[in-house]
């Protein structure tokens, strides 16, 4: 007869799929967020000519405000 402890069996603690899964999913989505801010901190877009001169008239768009 065995003890009264040792009447279940011992099972080994896995990570299920789902654990791995999700974690591997929140992981690909940290990594890209953090590309796509570091390339917004070193990239420069160059200047661009503008279409429309800020004379008043109303036939092309233009930048609201020059950066540069």
């Amino acid at each position: 007869m065995s003890a009264p402890g040792d009447s279940a069996p011992l099972r080994r603690r896995r990570f299920p799929l789902g654990w791995i899964i999700g974690l591997g999913i929140v992981a690909v989505l940290l990594i890209a967020n953090a590309h796509l801010v570091y390339v917004a901190f070193t990239s420069q877009p160059d200047c661009v000519s503008h279409l429309k001169v800020p004379d008043g008239s109303e036939s092309q768009f233009r930048a609201a405000k020059s950066g540069c």
